[in-house]
């Protein structure tokens, strides 16, 4: 059983629903992102998705691409990301902590050196958003095998056709994205969310989580009302970007927490 394994049963058994956040990692630089890392459990947070900063991001809007570009401005690197985690975990070994980015970083690393590493740092999940199903043996197969989740995105556009290929070797939990587009772009909208959370739960037994379009307590409430919880990413990286303290920052999670916590 996996750190998010663990948190998800335990969520379950208090009747909770999860919150997720999402930072990017060395964003501003890395002291004061290692200090936002640090302060998010207490925050409410239950899952952590950490970002690692790449050049050329597919998914992400504006807000998260300039949070790239100032990580990796600052020197954020694929090794500091890591030595992130592992400074993290001196303090805090059970909160789940899930890599979002893209394959070519890893890729260039080698993935049995990546996983190795990541698993000693430890990283609990793997978000790459540009390796389909179609790619498993590249990385989602060798990251099971090492302990590793690997979580995959449902959309709105994947079908039933599509569905079961993207469901086949996903692990930890089922990452919904609300919206078609890029993050920050648009607000999730509960009366689309719900119909689409009940058809991907009916074909899976693992927690479904909401992201995309998320900003505010209330539409974390709302959203996490209709799933196993939510994640909110531009809306924090946002107040980071806008040079809030690492305090102010952390009590904008903490609302946001509270509110998918009150689902």
């Amino acid at each position: 059983m996996t750190r998010i394994d663990a948190k998800f049963a335990a969520l379950k058994a208090g009747g909770k629903k999860a919150f997720v956040a999402y930072i990017m990692a060395g964003d501003p630089d890395l002291a004061t992102s290692a200090e936002i890392l640090k302060g998010l459990p207490a925050a409410g947070v239950d899952i952590i998705e950490l970002g690692l900063p790449f050049t050329d991001p597919m998914a992400d809007g504006t807000t998260i691409q300039l949070a790239g570009q100032r990580a990796l401005e600052g020197g954020q690197t694929l090794q500091r990301t890591l030595d992130m985690v592992a400074a993290f975990r001196k303090t805090d070994d059970t909160t789940p902590i899930v890599l979002m980015g893209y394959y070519n970083p890893i890729y260039n690393r080698g993935v049995p050196k990546f996983l190795k590493d990541a698993k000693e740092a430890g990283i609990d999940g793997l978000i790459v958003v540009d390796l389909p199903p179609e790619e498993d043996s590249e990385l989602c197969i060798p990251a099971a095998e090492a302990g590793i989740n690997f979580i995959r995105l449902a959309t709105p556009t994947t079908d039933d056709k599509r569905l079961p290929k993207v469901l086949q070797n996903t692990s930890g939990f089922v990452y919904y994205v609300s919206v078609t587009g890029i993050t920050g772009s648009q607000a999730a909208q509960v009366s689309d969310v719900a119909p689409e959370v009940a058809r991907i739960k009916a074909a899976t037994e693992l927690p479904l989580i909401v992201g995309f379009g998320i900003s505010t307590p209330e539409a974390a409430r709302t959203i996490a009302a209709v799933a196993d919880g939510c994640v909110v990413g531009s809306a924090i990286v946002k107040e980071i970007g806008a040079g809030k303290s690492p305090a102010e920052v952390l009590a904008t999670v903490a609302a946001l927490a509270a509110g998918a916590h009150s689902a």
